[in-house]
């Protein structure tokens, strides 16, 4: 297919990707037809548009929007259209070079996001054109027009949810879904304390727990919008919200009274914050370290251990889904459940600020700023 292809587009592959595949798409709904983009893929899509980094270092200085090539689609390979893809702290940090796992360079950016199928190889069974999929693992590479990937790397979402919501359902929800489901046996009125409840995982178990009918204790940092904060927090389900601060405070005893003491917390702070959570636990509980904002160690009391025993334990999602790789039932009831919680608006997209994939820069400088409560989106 692919050598018909680029001799079609020969000697005119700048101008036909320009006119194909940079146009802004038409609004995509349940029975969208995607000829319109089959047509213009199958005829000038040789190459895409991406967002690659060649070296490490500084976001704003080394990726680059680029044409690079796309490799002709095997037998067990699809063609898709990226619709949608956010901007991740764990993308930031990947191509700072920090990350636990890192691509080969040079490497397009994005782990997270949401494409339509556009052409099937021979063998492929599991998808059809039209069909929306996102990533399976990290490292894919979203923030591109277009891209060939496996039939195995992508996995299928139902086309009639929000597309911020699908585009952002593999990393933040599945975190938030695993922790809940994974670690204790929560019911009905059991209670779950969080810091960083304002961000995407925070917000995701906000309104997961709500649908189980676990309460939750929602710890954020003091900001000037404090009051907005908490309101659109409890808007989607969330118990109570409180400042840091308030963890230390006679008050918050009180509060704790009114129902059982928190069978599970989850971090993604660490420092003092974490500290705060262990302390409010009750006896056997567990803390979920997910991620370390403050970036400073988690120091466990030895009281905590000894007279409470409590359970300290580490999430990463990238893991779980290694480790369920071969198990596809695992991964296809959460992305299910997830999927029917996000259809019956019980899940909702965390806040987001949509951006063009050409504005990149703006996107990434907000992305990295403090107290950022809106999640940067490329609309591709």
């Amino acid at each position: 297919m692919w050598p018909q292809l680029r001799s079609v587009c020969s000697g005119s592959r700048t101008i036909c990707r320009r006119g194909a595949a940079l146009s802004k798409p038409p609004k995509l709904t349940a029975n969208a037809n995607v000829s319109h983009f089959t047509q213009s893929a199958a005829l000038c899509a040789p190459t895409s548009s991406a967002l690659q980094y060649r070296q490490h270092g500084d976001p704003s200085q080394v990726v680059k929007l680029e044409d690079i090539d796309l490799p002709p689609i095997g037998a067990k390979d699809v063609l898709v259209k990226i619709l949608a893809a956010p901007i991740n702290p764990s993308d930031i940090n990947m191509i700072q070079g920090t990350y636990a796992i890192l691509p080969d360079l040079p490497a397009v950016g994005g782990n997270e996001g949401v494409a339509q199928v556009l052409e099937v190889g021979s063998l492929v069974k599991s998808l059809k054109t039209g069909d929306w999929v996102i990533p399976r693992d990290a490292g894919l590479g979203m923030w591109r027009t277009e891209a060939v990937f496996s039939e195995d790397d992508v996995i299928s979402l139902p086309n009639d949810i929000p597309l911020l919501s699908a585009a952002t359902l593999g990393v933040n929800p599945c975190t938030a879904f695993r922790m809940l489901s994974d670690f204790e046996d929560l019911k009905p009125g059991d209670t779950v304390i969080q810091n960083a409840a304002n961000s995407g995982v925070g917000q995701a178990v906000i309104q997961i727990a709500a649908s189980r009918g676990v309460n939750t204790i929602n710890v954020v940092r003091d900001r000037p919008e404090f009051t907005q904060l908490s309101d659109r927090l409890k808007a989607i389900g969330a118990t109570h919200v409180i400042k840091e601060e308030a963890l230390r405070r006679p008050e918050f005893k009180e509060l704790l009274k009114r129902f059982p003491k928190p069978k599970l917390a989850l971090n993604g702070v660490g420092g003092k914050s974490a500290t705060e959570l262990l302390r409010h636990l009750q006896i056997g509980g567990s803390m979920v370290t997910y991620g370390g904002m403050a970036k400073q160690p988690v120091t466990v009391p030895v009281s905590a251990l000894i007279f409470k025993d409590v359970k300290v334990r580490g999430f990463w999602v990238t893991q779980w889904k290694r480790d369920h790789s071969k198990d596809e039932r695992a991964v296809r009831a959460m992305v299910d459940e997830l999927c029917s919680l996000i259809q019956q608006r019980k899940l909702t997209a965390p806040a987001c600020t949509e951006v063009g994939l050409r504005d990149f820069s703006k996107a990434l400088e907000s992305s990295m700023k403090p107290f950022t409560s809106a999640k940067q989106v490329l609309i591709i």
